[in-house]
Order: C-alpha cells, then structure tokens, then sequence
C-alpha cells in the first residue's frame, strides 16, 4: 500500500516561507506522479501543484503561480513544496497525493479523484 507521508508544516508570518516535504513508502517514487492539495477551513480541498517524477513537468494553481515551487528528490523518494511570499489566505492543511493515471503521458492529475493514494496532511497557519 503506497502512503505519502507529509512534514514541514508550521506557523510563519506573512511574505515568510516554508518548505513541506513528502515521501512516499511501499512504493517506488518513478511509478507515480505527485499532487500538492490543500484544505482551508470551511473550504473544500484545492489543487495546488502536481509533478511528473522526473521533475521535467509541473502544474500549479493560478493562486501559487509564482509563489510556489514543486521540485522532487528521486533518491530519496521525495517530493517538497517551497512556499516564498506566504499570504494569510495561504493557511489550509496541505496534502500531498500520488497518482498512476496519467504516469504514461505528459499530463498531469489535477482532480482530487485522480489520487487514490493520499497522505495524513500537515497544517500551515499565516499570520498577518
């Protein structure tokens, strides 16, 4: 069973940064492409970022355009989240997810159904 497992969630202030990292087990990181999501309270959850393993393709919200960068460490079956200029609205629990359907092609998944496997989450509160 492949279970992500996220890290690196905290409280910052707003313009800080944070980095979130994801590693997968029982599984071998080349097999899957990898999501970024996140769930602010009262919110349903949204796509943030999705990754070829590779690293050679990457997707993003227009919300974290320019924000956020997803980047992959194949040795060490990881993927991280860099969070630069963190806004107040950016305070959610983010998930990381990975996914196999569309590992052959050069889309990427962006729907929540496209992942059926999903970490615990870890939450980042912004301050104002």
């Amino acid at each position: 069973q492949v279970q992500p497992v996220e890290s690196g969630g905290g409280l910052v202030q707003a313009g800080g940064s944070l980095r979130l990292s994801c590693t997968i087990s029982d599984g071998t990181f080349s097999a899957y492409d990898m999501g970024w999501f996140r769930q602010a309270p009262g919110k349903e959850r949204e796509f943030v970022g999705a990754t070829k393993w590779s690293g050679m393709s990457t997707a993003y919200a227009d919300s974290v355009k320019g924000r956020f960068t997803i980047s992959t460490a194949n040795a060490r079956n990881a993927v991280y989240l860099q969070m630069n200029n963190l806004k107040p609205e950016d305070t959610a629990v983010y998930y990381c997810a990975a996914s196999r359907r569309y590992t052959s092609s050069n889309d990427l998944p962006s729907l929540e159904y496209e992942y059926p496997y999903w970490g615990q989450g870890t939450q980042v509160t912004v301050s104002s």
